[in-house]
């Protein structure tokens, strides 16, 4: 997966999570469900493109970026 493959997965996981948002006033489990969903992939798409970037910027390889656990990647602080 290349830069434009991870962009584009973050701009269509973005899109749908703001349908979520407007669609109703009051969301239902279901909905709040699927938005944790989203903000946790939201992470994981986030992490691999930073990782990706700094491999590339310190001559690495960004093909050995991988995706990391959802575990690993919501106990970052931002």
């Amino acid at each position: 997966m290349d830069e434009q493959d991870i962009l584009g997965r973050i701009h269509a996981l973005v899109e749908e999570e703001h349908r979520l948002r407007d669609s109703a006033a009051e969301h239902g489990d279901d909905q709040r469900a699927r938005m944790a969903e989203l903000e946790r992939h939201l992470d994981q798409a986030w992490d691999l493109l930073r990782q990706r970037r700094a491999k590339q910027q310190y001559g690495a390889d960004p093909d050995e970026a991988a995706d990391r656990p959802e575990s690993q990647v919501e106990g970052y602080l931002q």
